[in-house]
């Protein structure tokens, strides 16, 4: 473990290649859907491609407060901040990779695509080195012992 808390909400962000990223709807219900975690050091925040005239940027331009999940196996982070739509075309063009491509065909130049920037709060995370198979064994060991499951790490981060 790293003795940068930051550091080490990065190293678990760094092999997540989606997030569920949640808004709030104009009636106060969250909505979430997956999208694409950009490739990029992680500083405190998080960033994404989407249509400028998607459901996601009105929820945010509305109330910027999100939510982003990510994870799999026996590793989980979860990140609270304020998103903000960014229409710099030479940051776009910098994230821009064959993924996004995909959704998005007319590539970096078109007006179109916007950059969502999540400017990250707070974050916690659980971490169960090894993995599932890891998680499946203390597991076991906590029902055959009779002792409280205690494996892996599990912190609250503050990122500003």
């Amino acid at each position: 473990m790293t003795d940068d808390p930051t550091r080490k909400v990065a190293e678990l962000l760094s092999d997540q290649r989606l997030g569920m990223f949640t808004t709030h709807a104009a009636d106060g219900t969250l909505t979430s859907r997956p999208m694409a975690l950009q490739e990029v050091e992680f500083d405190g925040d998080l960033w994404f491609f989407a249509a400028r005239d998607s459901r996601k940027v009105t929820h945010l331009t509305a109330d910027p407060q999100v939510n982003v999940v990510a994870g799999s196996g026996g590793t989980w982070i979860s990140l609270t901040g304020r998103a903000a739509v960014v229409t710099d075309e030479a940051k776009k063009k910098e994230l821009w990779n064959s993924g996004v491509a995909a959704w998005f065909p007319d590539g970096p130049d078109d007006d179109e695509i916007v950059l969502i920037k999540v400017e990250g709060d707070s974050a916690e995370y659980w971490d169960t080195p090894g993995g599932r198979i890891s998680t499946v064994l203390s597991f076991a060991k906590a029902k055959v012992t009779g002792e409280p499951y205690s494996g892996g790490e599990n912190e609250k981060v503050t990122l500003t």
